[in-house]
């Protein structure tokens, strides 16, 4: 089941809980407004039995003064229901706005954790093309890096080859030299 669905659910249970808590007090509510309109329904039938039947009087179950005890008996505790539930509902509703602007709250702060969000991936994204140029221009100093090194190498066994070979013709010359000295020397007999 998604983590959605279980939030849902569980919130549902949540609600039934906190509407269930008060279903006792719902109930001896509606069973007392039951009995004070069956009461005074009764009450209404007798006036009329009394007004069209004077002869039965003596015959009827409790008088006129009994069910007026009565009906001012269940009106007392439909009135203290009422209050108690009057405060439950004054309770609940405290409880409802309180909720309301947590919610409030919270859905605010959704929006700005969404809004940070948002920026904080384009940052990222910024961040890692940044991070691609960046790395295209290491690996391309990198091969003009090698590229130089091997010029570099290349140079230096021409220069070598050029030391030597500057240095065989100098030798050369030398040995050349030496030898036509030499050979002055022994024209004109110095040697």
């Amino acid at each position: 089941m998604a983590p959605w669905q279980n939030d849902y659910l569980l919130a549902l249970q949540e609600r039934d809980k906190k509407e269930k808590k008060f279903h006792g007090f719902y109930e001896t509510y509606a069973r007392l407004a039951d009995r004070t309109a069956a009461a005074d329904k009764r009450a209404v039938l007798q006036a009329n039995n009394d007004r069209t039947d004077t002869a039965n009087v003596a015959l009827q179950a409790p008088g006129p003064g009994e069910s007026i005890i009565k009906i001012r008996d269940d009106l007392a505790e439909a009135q203290r229901s009422r209050e108690i539930l009057q405060s439950h509902l004054q309770n609940v509703s405290d409880e409802l706005q309180k909720l309301k602007i947590q919610t409030a709250l919270d859905n605010k702060r959704i929006a700005d954790l969404t809004s940070e969000r948002a920026s904080l991936t384009i940052k990222i994204r910024d961040r890692d093309e940044e991070l691609r140029e960046k790395s295209k221009l290491l690996e391309d100093i990198h091969d003009e890096t090698v590229s130089l090194t091997l010029q570099l190498n290349m140079a230096e066994e021409q220069t070598k080859a050029l030391r030597q070979e500057n240095k065989d013709l100098i030798d050369r010359w030398m040995a050349r030299m030496g030898k036509e000295a030499d050979a002055m020397n022994k024209a004109s007999k110095f040697g």
